[in-house]
């Protein structure tokens, strides 16, 4: 039996994946600040993928590493060189080959997430002193908080920690209004994409209503072109088009001012959810048990199941569109659409009906509204 040390003075937190991701190891980066509150705790992901992590209290520093093999050999020696041993205990936060290389190099403990079946489980297995398995169906927030288990439960209640927020832009800031919905249009990959023209028939439809909406999307040529058509369904200050022009600590303080958020599987769904502001997410062939918003202050449990064409957990509404027609019981299948690759389609993304979608916002709205006007009431 491998004895249990608990006299760690340095923390590596290992997790190479998407924006989203990473942020929902916060709930796990907070419980190892609690329980070594002296540590350096630093923070190794991609580049360009650290950015929800910026200013947060419970991190010393954030470690990039390049997700490509640009720089050949001599950039590879340089990682290696870097990170050789500066650490006591890595906290491997995702099953791939690299992130394990990445902790066994950085620290000489670790506490890694093994693939449940293959992915050359046995020596990532022999590498790790402790080990918890990758389960499917295991919300990322409690995956990572596994690697803890020897040292440190749960709280209560887990929250994902949202970075500070940053200014907006003045003139974006002196257009904001009430009742405000943000609505994020793109996401990664167009099989987690919901179709433009069912985010134009909400957006004017809550134009219709009086309701100020809020385009994000990043700089990407990408986002950009997806965004490209809702831009004419109205003029600012009814709609702003922000996409490109805020960075995601900015996001961040604009979703701290609205009063309703819409978008897809994608890291500013996330971003919404742990700012704790009322949501309504569109899920695909993409299961919300595995990947769906954590909602704020939730037990350590397991807060969705895997199939509802509608389901709510505190502020946070999950929908999930139709079944195809010639094979039953298909959402989500776990796929990258129906055609099991990035630029797939995805039939049940398609059949989600945008009415669907903005009866629900109009119904957080109108909540908000008899909420406050109890408040203003002498």
């Amino acid at each position: 039996m491998v004895k249990v040390r608990d006299d760690f003075d340095s923390i590596l937190v290992v997790v190479p994946a998407q924006l989203g991701d990473v942020l929902l190891c916060t709930p796990t980066i907070r419980t190892a600040r609690l329980r070594w509150p002296k540590a350096r705790i630093d923070v190794l992901g991609f580049e360009g993928t650290l950015a929800l992590l910026g200013g947060n209290p419970d991190i010393d520093n954030l470690v990039t590493m390049s997700s490509s093999s640009k720089g050949g050999w001599r950039g590879r020696l340089g990682e290696i060189r870097r990170l050789w041993r500066r650490y006591d205990l890595a906290l491997v936060a995702r099953a791939t080959d690299r992130a394990h290389v990445a902790g066994w190099l950085a620290a000489r403990r670790r506490s890694a997430l093994l693939p449940q079946h293959g992915g050359n489980r046995g020596w990532k297995q022999w590498l790790s002193q402790y080990h918890a398995d990758e389960v499917d169906g295991t919300p990322v927030v409690m995956r990572s908080m596994q690697l803890l288990a020897p040292w440190a439960k749960p709280a209560a209640l887990l929250s994902v920690e949202p970075p500070p927020p940053l200014p907006l832009p003045a003139e974006l800031e002196a257009q904001l209004r009430h009742p405000c919905v943000v609505v994020q249009v793109p996401s990664m990959w167009r099989y987690k994409q919901w179709p433009t023209r069912h985010f134009r028939h909400v957006v004017e439809g809550l134009l219709a209503d009086g309701t100020q909406v809020v385009l994000t999307g990043g700089p990407s040529p990408q986002d950009l072109a997806q965004v490209e058509p809702l831009r004419a369904l109205g003029r600012e200050p009814d709609l702003i088009d922000g996409s490109g022009r805020l960075n995601l600590r900015q996001v961040r303080a604009l979703l701290a001012h609205a009063d309703a958020y819409l978008g897809p599987d994608t890291s500013v769904t996330h971003l919404a959810a742990a700012v704790d502001l009322p949501i309504v997410t569109v899920f695909g062939p993409t299961p919300p048990q595995s990947f769906g918003p954590w909602p704020h202050e939730h037990a350590p449990v397991q807060p969705w199941r895997a199939r509802a064409q509608r389901q709510q957990v505190g502020k946070v509404i999950v929908l999930q569109g139709p079944d195809r027609a010639d094979r039953p019981g298909c959402v989500p299948c776990g796929r990258m659409g129906c055609e099991h690759h990035h630029d797939s389609a995805s039939a049940c993304l398609d059949g989600l009906a945008p009415e669907r979608v903005l009866d629900e916002l109009r119904r957080i709205l109108r909540e908000r509204a008899t909420s406050e006007a109890r408040v203003d009431t002498p």
